[in-house]
């Protein structure tokens, strides 16, 4: 490296090296490399030997030392060289910090700055779950003797990206994230750092910057939470995923030589987020997965994704064989009966269903004409449709062999229920009730509203016996809500409230099994995800492109927790059940449709998915994924092909699906040699050809499922 440059310290956390520099002035950077390519270029101390350098510019540097963490108070000096208003980082806030003391504590390395009027800025980077991956996190203390306002704390800024080139490293950087929109989750979007338009400029110390991420209380609401950068020539790439389930940021930024990627809560000019920190008081910044691997980006993906298992580990022990579930809501249309939902368990017991879930529409509406979207929030039974009451209706599923679940969505209440007049504990914005198109949401710091939610939601669960509940969360707060700091602290704090929802249900309820859902996969997020066994992977229901989104997200989150739906239709050709049961082998299957219509050819094709998907569970919880193909570059209208692999050490499966204009032939990779098929679900004919399985005669909208195992029978 530079001889400028001085490394403080180097601490081995995994299979990774924290590397910690340390300029004259006392400010501290924090690189992250693997330790096995520890062999980093001698990079260059200025620009002087570019072709482009005149004479005035020849001892211009060529890197510094950035920030280990930004920060941003109020009152200090906009960030300079054109980032006032495209970024909050570089501000004149931490020129004033410097080091005072490094040390280990518990296996975490604590790096500590200090300004001259007693404030600290506590940096904690420690090794997560299996070495896989570090955890990044801030704490802003308050030892001066007047409030200080925070307008940009990072939970985390890596620099000398990329330590294997000696200048910017042109053309060898990419990024990578991934885009959702409703019921199309999951899309990877990937881009040079030069289409990005962050190369270094020729004078250095501009402050450029790609500032994205996602305003409101729906974490996955236009990017996931994550991003990747790759270096094409070393094959080394770093990734970053935030555990915030409110207004977060990303930013990709550069001065110098080096790309810096930092991030955390959504600052002041992106998320309107104000913090005011008292003398005496502290303020933590949630936790940022950070991952660096001489790899690919879906094994940067695996390491990101891999620090929700021990919280999935700990769900409750009927969720460890990855039950099936049957939902409602596409037979019912949002008009749920128990007599149609006992017929329904009669049906789906002996096939091999646990979970039958009520969704929507089993409360009362205030009028009997009014749409179930528009009444929920007072949580009383539906008299006619549920005559024995909801107790009644779970005793009879569970009579049958089945786990009884209800949908609801606590922190909401909509415009035709009595709770919508209870504006007093309703959140505002401008000191009126925020009123979201049809609905309301509680202020979930209210004594009022915790105690409706722990009454009406908490003890109804356990009093009428469910043993799964789907949480729903179909609309978002947009910036903010009143409170003293501004809109965006107030949305902060919701998000803390939300957390506590799932929190005290799991205390109250330590067997029940949670469904996370958010209008399909708006909180597929770490935070969120790590409080509920399962999520909804998206509202995509009946569309062809169901197993495009299914596959896409097997980097976003554990394919364990992400429910996939096959509706069956009585009208289906065989073709089409195989191809809708097939997507549900990407995740956790759940059923629903016109199960009560299907006639025994029909049904015996969902019995036999149930059977083989029972049997590659253990590649489902355990396996690494691989997504193979070329399906153009529409999602609704897909042309090609695509084959998800997904293997263990000895077992695996691969699921097929072809889409309009597939070839005759094609064939998809495994990784390693002596594999051979166990089963297939379709009749698709396939055979292993080395150690590839070939696919013949395939037709679009065609499918399959097969499981393999390594070595001889």
């Amino acid at each position: 490296m530079a001889s400028h440059l001085s490394i403080l310290s180097e601490h081995v956390l995994g299979d990774m090296t924290a590397r910690y520099l340390i300029a004259p002035e006392g400010q501290v950077g924090l690189w992250l490399y693997p330790t096995a390519m520890s062999d980093l270029a001698q990079r260059r101390p200025t620009v002087a030997n570019e072709s482009w350098v005149r004479s005035h510019s020849k001892a211009r540097p060529a890197m510094v030392v950035e920030p280990l963490v930004h920060v941003k108070l109020s009152g200090d000096d906009e960030p300079p060289q054109l980032g006032t208003g495209r970024t909050l980082l570089w501000s004149s806030s931490i020129d004033r910090f410097r080091l005072l003391d490094q040390r280990v504590e518990a296996n975490t390395v604590v790096t500590t700055l200090y300004d001259d009027t007693g404030l600290h800025i506590k940096h904690r980077l420690s090794a997560g779950f299996r070495g896989l991956t570090v955890q990044s996190e801030t704490v802003f203390e308050n030892n001066s003797s007047s409030p200080v306002r925070l307008e940009l704390l990072t939970s985390f800024s890596l620099s000398g990206i990329t330590p294997y080139a000696t200048d910017d490293a042109p053309c060898r950087l990419r990024a990578h994230r991934f885009r959702s929109v409703w019921s199309a989750e999951g899309r990877m979007v990937t881009e040079s750092i030069e289409q990005l338009h962050l190369e270094r400029s020729w004078a250095g110390n501009m402050n450029f910057s790609e500032r994205f991420g996602q305003v409101g209380s729906m974490p996955v609401r236009g990017w996931f939470p994550t991003v990747l950068v790759e270096d094409t020539e070393a094959k080394v790439v770093w990734g970053a995923r935030l555990a915030i389930p409110t207004s977060w940021q990303l930013e990709l930024g550069r001065r110098f030589d080096d790309l810096v990627l930092a991030g955390g809560l959504a600052d002041r000019e992106f998320g309107h987020w104000t913090k005011t920190v008292e003398p005496g008081q502290s303020f933590t910044t949630p936790q940022a997965h950070l991952t660096c691997v001489a790899g690919s980006v879906d094994e940067a993906c695996d390491r990101l994704i891999s620090v929700d298992v021990p919280a999935i580990e700990a769900q409750p022990a009927m969720e460890q064989d990855l039950p099936i579930v049957y939902n409602d809501y596409c037979t019912s249309w949002g008009e749920p009966r128990e007599d149609q939902l006992l017929a329904i368990a009669d049906r789906i017991a002996p096939l091999g269903v646990r979970y039958l879930v009520i969704d929507a529409g089993w409360y009362m509406p205030m009028n009997s004409g009014a749409h179930w979207a528009t009444t929920l929030g007072d949580w009383r039974a539906h008299p006619s449709r549920f005559p024995n009451g909801l107790a009644g209706t779970a005793a009879a599923i569970r009579k049958r062999g089945l786990v009884p679940g209800i949908w609801m969505e606590p922190e909401h209440v909509a415009k035709d229920s009595d709770a919508f007049a209870e504006t007093d504990h309703m959140l505002t914005r401008d000191g009126k009730p925020l009123t979201l198109g049809l609905r309301r949401a509680w202020n979930l710091h209210d004594p009022y509203a915790k105690a409706y939610i722990e009454d009406r939601v908490i003890g109804m669960l356990g009093q009428a016996g469910f043993g799964y509940v789907k949480i729903d969360y179909s609309e978002t707060l947009g910036i903010g809500v009143d409170h003293p700091d501004g809109l965006g602290e107030g949305l902060r704090r919701q998000g803390e409230g939300s957390h506590a929802i799932f929190d005290r249900i799991r205390e109250a309820l330590p067997d029940l099994v949670i469904e996370l859902v958010s209008a399909g996969g708006h909180r597929m997020e770490a935070s969120f995800l790590q409080r509920a066994a399962m999520c909804s992977y998206s509202d995509a229901h009946e569309t062809i492109e169901i197993p495009i989104i299914a596959a896409a997200v097997h980097r976003l989150m554990l394919p364990r927790q992400s429910q996939i739906w096959a509706v069956l239709r009585q009208n289906d050709s065989l073709q089409r059940m195989n191809y809708s049961m097939a997507a549900t082998f990407l995740g956790r299957m759940c059923l629903s449709g016109d199960i009560l219509d299907l006639d025994e050819t029909q049904l015996s094709v969902v019995e036999s998915a149930i059977e083989l998907y029972q049997k590659a569970v253990p590649a489902i919880k355990y396996g690494k994924s691989r997504i193979k193909g070329d399906i153009g570059p529409s999602w609704r209208h897909p042309r090609g092909w695509q084959g998800v692999v997904r293997t263990t050490e000895d077992d695996g499966i691969v699921v097929i699906h072809t889409f309009e204009q597939t070839p005759e032939e094609f064939s998809v990779q495994l990784p390693g040699t002596d594999w051979r098929i166990v089963e297939v679900l379709t009749p698709l004919a396939v055979n292993m050809d080395g150690d590839c399985l070939k696919v013949v005669g395939a037709s679009a909208f065609d499918s399959q499922v097969v499981l393999v195992r390594r070595g001889a029978v």
